[in-house]
């Protein structure tokens, strides 16, 4: 068995048996095809079940070298561990060259967000298009802002799954996890005005919710082309993507005294520890508070 058919057997494996989500299948199978690359360069005769530990640590040491930061080579390591673990899994190697690997550690970086009074007013200022295409980029922000879910769940929102009598949207996430997310009562209007437009121009046949200028299934670059080209003119943030969008819910929502269990269940985390991140940023806000506000404040 040859490089690329173990490749297709564990992509495979992602999406059949693990049901990773597109987003992760894709992600590991670059990472993948980085590797093989690299490999076939350094040993030409041989294949991936013949790799050893100090050859994964030798391209951790390239990828280093290359720039890449602890948290990309991290991911990539990450991908190579549940490969390996799929070949051992499966036989095909005896002795797991992963095992001896350690993540790089690195700085802890703080979810990146948008100011709440600034994303707002870009939001309510936007001159979003007076057309099909405008009223579908203005709720693919809405709905990013107003529900918090991640981009590959918006991109496989089916249309079924918007309930407008309880202003509600069922997700499905990752491993197939479905949770049901309240939306703000301003984007029903806006929601019931794009499922007439879509439906007017002959788009409905499309089942997902949000669709291309031809009516076809989006794709991620598109969402991203959406997001940039809206929130970059206006807001003062280093980075404009989905995934920001996600984490300034989810700030906002701490900030107004959500509990944090609740913004667990809205995110659809597997556990409490991915979202106690965003205390950090509250906990920033209540500091600037305190300063500002305590008599004592510069004395302590």
């Amino acid at each position: 068995m040859d490089n690329q058919q173990l490749l297709n057997l564990f992509t495979t494996y992602l999406t059949a048996e693990k049901r990773a989500s597109p987003h992760t299948a894709l992600a590991y199978k670059t990472d993948l095809k980085q590797f093989v690359n690299y490999f076939f360069e350094l040993a030409p005769k041989k294949i991936v079940t013949q790799v050893t530990g100090q050859d994964l640590r030798g391209w951790m040491m390239v990828l280093a070298k290359q720039g890449l930061t602890h948290r990309s080579i991290n991911r990539k390591m990450a991908a190579l561990r549940t490969f390996y673990a799929f070949l051992q899994k499966n036989t095909l190697i005896v002795d797991c060259p992963t095992d001896l690997l350690k993540s790089l550690r690195g700085k802890k970086r703080l979810p990146i967000f948008f100011q709440e009074k600034e994303l707002l007013s870009c939001l309510d200022q936007a001159k979003f298009p007076a057309n099909f295409s405008g009223l579908r980029d203005q709720l693919i922000l809405e709905l990013l802002y107003g529900t918090g879910m991640r981009l590959a769940e918006l991109i496989a929102l089916y249309q079924r799954n918007i309930n407008l009598a309880d202003e509600t949207v069922k997700v499905l996430g990752k491993r197939d996890k479905e949770r049901i997310i309240p939306f703000p009562r301003s984007l029903s209007q806006l929601i019931a005005t794009y499922l007439v437009e879509k439906e007017a121009l002959g788009y409905h046949i499309t089942p997902e919710l949000i669709v291309t200028d031809a009516g076809k299934r989006c794709y991620p670059m598109f969402i991203y082309r959406v997001v940039k080209k809206y929130l970059a003119p206006t807001t003062r943030a280093s980075q404009h993507s989905p995934h920001i969008l996600r984490h300034t819910f989810a700030t906002h929502l701490l900030d107004k005294g959500a509990d944090l269990q609740a913004i667990k269940e809205l995110l659809g985390h597997a556990n409490l520890a991915a979202t106690q991140v965003y205390t950090h940023n509250s906990l920033t806000k209540l500091q600037e508070i305190f300063k500002k506000a305590h008599p004592r404040a510069e004395e302590l």
